[in-house]
């Protein structure tokens, strides 16, 4: 039998059980922590005395060794006791027996120092056991001594102090017992005092996790970092790993060391120190040993004299005192050349590292995810874009770590290099030409997983095809002109929309003003909640406005670049519509006599005063309304025509002058023909409402008429043509 492993075993670590898993070889006894990855070797020619304890459900291991440490291993089921004790009969000439405790629950006995545990016994058999290099802080008092103890974060229940009543002995002349028994304590307690020269100090070192500046001074048993704010003591025994990782710019280069327990600073735990040096720094130190010293306390790992770059001289010191390996990237070269991967964790940029046993990132907040701890990978898409990619992470605690904004040209690098690790990939299609994996990153209407984006988009494309069929009718209608249906005076009076009444032409007005409520104008606005329906809304609010009111006149600025507009355009080639009205702003600014603009601009002026006036005369919209319904389209006189057509151009179907008669007009309509097929729905619900109240005629009848008699369409002509001006305001 070459070793025994079993899996579900839990060590005393600082008053606390930490799950992992046991390995007994023929020289060794491994213990490796389940959510450290720590890996603590106990050599099996180190080993005193072996026993076991029997505890509630399972037995516990225990392990004292030769230099006074002990261990206990805790969760073996009675069947595995008499393979480990024939394993250790065996292999490590030592027999396991049954060490039973004291349960009489009595608080005084005889406290026994030995090695770096104190035992507390009730008669022969001992109570409860201290490791005293869990203890921080021993303090003596007259006739007692209080033992304070290291806290533990992962622990339920953390014991505070304890403290022993120790009574003055009788016999005169002798040791006090109270200081023989703190002395006995502190010589194995892990109290930090600072006493002695340290090995090594750096000086000003950049931090960036905890943030400043800090001088580093390395002792046998832990080491300082003194800043201007805070100071932090961390023993040696707390540092898990230490990681040397160059920046992507070349320049610099990063110095990781991951503790645990993490160091504190108020509510904060810092689990990583991060230090950032830059290449062209160096130094050179002595250390103050002699080299027999050095060769007795390091195996001569250091020499005496120490130079290079900073963070090279800082990793020796720190490798030999720690005793810790230091981690280097492996064989991963991403797509700019170098080992770190750019990219965003939460809100803050850094690097991702791909080592040979997990992901390191640096540095806000510094993560080390071992590979041992990975369920799996996946390749997301980055929002909408495909210029760079998300990298997920899951562990088997369900936890999930995003990477985010990676560059494409690492994808293929990073797919490789995963592979090769064996790690399970969730989306783990081939990768196509382009680089990329088909699921990960083809077309969202070819996924398993729809796009939740483009889903909404289209959804709200088709609704606005559905409902926005009629808007677009009217809209068009706007631009056609002359062809303003009598009932859009209704809706100037603000009794429904403009685009629904388009829709029930074959009605007559009553029935509109019945079929359209006000419920209509309150539900629209939950529209402008969509972005692709602000547009229309805004548009249909325009047509509110009275056809019948006069058009305001251009100004002199308008009028000038109206006719200067082809010249600005010949001069200056290339120029873009939207940087003429710019270029003609310049050039009127320059333009010394503008008297001829400002007269034309005054007598528009003038025309539109006194239209507005004949327009307020009359009643306005209501009174323009009231009288179309009684005697038909009323004829505006022609100095309103005047007044409003030389500054508006309606469309390119109908162009009209000052001087232009009825006979110049009908070519004008014979162009005009087409808009007017599509709008003569609504031109048949105007010409009933006129028969219907004028010759008593059937609507029905006079909608055949219009339809079957060619030679009514001149008297029609004759109409909108007159009353285009009016009808065109909400062209513009």
């Amino acid at each position: 039998m070459d070793f025994l492993e079993y899996s579900d075993i839990s060590a005393e670590i600082k008053g606390a059980n930490v799950a992992g898993k046991v390995k007994f070889t023929d020289q060794h006894i491994i213990f490796k922590n389940n959510k450290t990855g720590k890996v603590d070797q106990i050599v099996a020619t180190d080993i005193d005395v072996a026993n076991w304890h029997k505890l509630v459900g399972s037995w516990a291991l225990r392990l004292f060794l030769k230099n006074g440490n002990l261990h206990r291993y805790t969760g073996f089921r009675e069947s595995d006791q008499e393979k480990v004790s024939k394993f250790f009969k065996t292999n490590y000439k030592h027999d396991t027996s049954e060490k039973e405790l004291c349960l009489k629950g009595w608080n005084w006995g005889t406290a026994r120092f030995q090695g770096s545990v104190l035992s507390f016994d009730v008669g022969s058999y001992p109570s409860f056991e201290i490791p005293l290099n869990n203890v921080s802080q021993c303090t003596p008092g007259k006739n007692e001594v209080t033992i304070e103890y290291h806290q533990n974060d992962d622990a339920p229940v953390n014991l505070v102090e304890m403290r022993f009543h120790i009574p003055s002995s009788e016999i005169a002349g002798g040791d006090d017992p109270v200081d023989s028994f703190h002395q006995q304590v502190m010589k194995n307690a892990s109290v930090i005092n600072v006493s002695g020269d340290a090995i090594a100090i750096f000086r000003e070192i950049q931090c960036l996790t905890p943030r400043g500046r800090y001088d580093i001074k390395v002792f046998q048993t832990f080491f300082q970092l003194h800043g201007k704010t805070f100071d932090y003591k961390i023993p040696v025994s707390t540092v898990l790993r230490l990681f040397i990782l160059p920046h992507k710019d070349g320049r610099q280069m990063f110095f990781v060391v991951s503790l645990d327990p993490p160091i504190k600073q108020g509510q904060t735990r810092y689990h990583f120190l991060t230090f950032l040096f830059s290449i062209e720094e160096t130094m050179s130190i002595e250390l103050p040993f002699s080299d027999e010293e050095l060769k007795d306390k390091f195996e001569g790992k250091l020499s005496k004299e120490l130079s290079g770059h900073t963070y090279e001289v800082m990793g020796k010191v720190m490798k030999a005192i720690v005793n810790r390996k230091i981690t280097v990237p492996g064989n991963f070269i991403g797509h700019s050349g170098t080992s770190a991967i750019g990219c965003s964790y939460k809100a803050a940029a850094g690097y991702m590292y791909p080592l040979e046993r997990g992901f390191i990132y640096v540095h806000k907040p510094p993560i080390h995810l071992r590979y041992e701890e990975i369920t799996s990978v996946n390749f997301a898409r980055s929002g909408s874009t495909t210029r760079s990619f998300d990298f997920e992470v899951e562990l088997k605690s369900g936890v999930v770590h995003t990477f985010s904004s990676i560059e494409k040209e690492e994808y293929t690098k990073l797919w490789d290099f995963i592979s090769k690790k064996n790690l399970r990939v969730k989306n783990s299609g081939k990768p196509s030409k382009q680089g990329y994996a088909d699921d990960a990153f083809s077309d969202s209407e070819n996924e398993d997983e729809p796009d939740a984006y483009l889903a909404r988009v289209k959804a709200e494309a088709k609704e606005r095809d559905e409902d926005g069929g009629e808007d677009d009718e009217s809209t068009d209608e706007d631009f056609v002109p002359g062809e303003m249906p009598d009932d859009d005076n209704s809706a100037g009076s603000g009794t429904s929309d403009d685009s629904d009444g388009g829709s029930d032409a074959s009605a007559d007005s009553p029935k509109k003003k019945e079929k359209k409520p006000v419920k209509e104008k309150e539900e629209k606005p939950k529209k402008e909640k969509k972005p692709a329906s602000e547009k229309p809304t805004k548009r249909r609010q325009k047509k509110e406005k009275d056809d019948n009111r006069p058009k305001r006149p251009q100004t002199a600025f308008m009028l000038w670049l109206n006719e200067t507009r082809k010249s600005i355009v010949e001069d200056n080639p290339g120029i873009k519509v939207t940087e003429v009205a710019k270029k003609g702003g310049e050039l009127w600014k320059e333009l010394k006599d503008k008297s001829e603009w400002e007269a034309k601009a005054t007598k528009l002026k003038e025309e539109y005063t006194e239209a507005m006036k004949e327009y307020t005369a009359s009643g306005g919209s209501s009174a323009a309304a009231s009288s179309k319904k009684e005697s038909g389209a009323k004829k505006p006189s022609k100095s309103k025509v005047s007044a409003v057509s030389p500054s508006k151009v309606v469309s390119k179907e109908y162009i009209s002058d000052d001087d232009s008669s009825s006979d110049d007009d009908k070519p004008a309509k014979k162009e005009s023909k087409k808009p007017e097929k599509k709008s003569s729905k609504k031109k048949s619900s105007s010409e009933e409402e006129e028969s219907s109240e004028s010759e008593g005629e059937p609507p029905s009848k006079k909608k055949a008429n219009g339809k079957k008699k060619p030679k009514d369409e001149d008297d029609d002509d004759e109409e909108e043509a007159e009353t285009t001006p009016s009808s065109g305001d909400d062209s513009d």
